[in-house]
């Protein structure tokens, strides 16, 4: 637990009630650096909090991601990189494997994904965390309403959302396969989560459907979503969906027979390293949390 920093922080959460949704006190666009987006584009990413751009991977890089993907999900065995699904026992996602495949780092730190995370976070960046998250057709489980920032701040110790991912389609995203929603504007809001976190939780949470700790209160989840509506975000298999670390957003699960592939990164700032947890006690693995 970081007791010291408890006294500043100014996102408190896993509160024994109920807390106010607050306004985010920090910046979504931080100024300092160009960068391959054009301004209208940032614009609109820091009024929303994301932006869809379908082609950033091509054929050639698709086939070497699935190719990729397949060799660790076979080698990994029971490594606790690798998560299967409850329902029955398919991949549901791999870690770190930026770590494991030279061909998927290299693909992540082109200019077009890692210098967009560079021009909207105003300083150098480095991965806070990879995986492929893969949704089987017909077994594929949901996930449940959260932000991510609101995670890793409680159990990692991330600062300040100064934080974004990048999502790009391995397999079309479809309405029908379990896409991602998100409450378009919602990063500017911060949703305190209920309970104090149980040590040694991460496993558990990284398979449920509905984790118990780290998830907003219905009654403010439909709030938000009476504000600011629910966008569903769909794209071709190359595309990629830049989102803001602290954007409410879900998946449902996928009973199409049509399964649902994501390549995952998460830019972190420099600036923005790795505290002690705020509101866990102890640190979660480095493939979830890299320092």
């Amino acid at each position: 637990m970081n007791s010291s920093a408890t006294l500043t922080d100014r996102y408190p959460t896993r509160l024994p009630e109920a807390g106010i949704v607050m306004d985010r006190p920090d910046p979504v666009i931080w100024p300092g650096r160009d960068g391959p987006w054009a301004e209208d584009a940032v614009e609109f990413f820091g009024d929303n909090g994301y932006r869809s751009v379908e082609g950033v991977l091509d054929a050639a890089d698709l086939a070497q991601v699935r190719s990729e993907v397949a060799r660790l999900a076979a080698d990994l065995g029971d490594d606790a990189r690798l998560i299967r699904e409850r329902s029955n026992g398919d991949v549901r996602s791999l870690f770190s494997v930026h770590t494991m495949s030279e061909s998927i780092a290299a693909i992540i730190d082109r200019d077009e994904i890692a210098g967009v995370a560079r021009q909207l976070l105003g300083d150098d960046v480095y991965v806070h965390q990879s995986r492929v998250n893969l949704k089987p057709g017909f077994a594929g489980g949901p996930f449940y309403w959260h932000s991510d920032f609101e995670t890793w701040h409680a159990e990692d110790g991330m600062p300040t959302p100064r934080a974004v991912s990048v999502s790009m389609a391995l397999t079309p995203n479809t309405p029908f396969n379990g896409p991602l929603m998100i409450l378009p504007g919602s990063h500017r809001r911060f949703v305190p989560c209920v309970g104090e976190t149980p040590g040694d939780y991460h496993r558990e949470s990284l398979t449920s459907y509905r984790p118990p700790f780290g998830t907003p209160e219905e009654s403010d989840i439909a709030t938000l979503a009476e504000e600011y509506g629910i966008t569903q975000v769909t794209g071709g298999a190359g595309s990629a969906l830049y989102f803001d670390c602290n954007c409410l957003h879900a998946s449902a699960g996928n009973i199409s027979p049509f399964p649902r592939s994501n390549l995952f990164v998460v830019f972190n700032a420099v600036s923005n390293a790795l505290e002690e947890p705020f509101a866990a006690q102890s640190r979660r693995p480095e493939y979830l949390a890299a320092r």
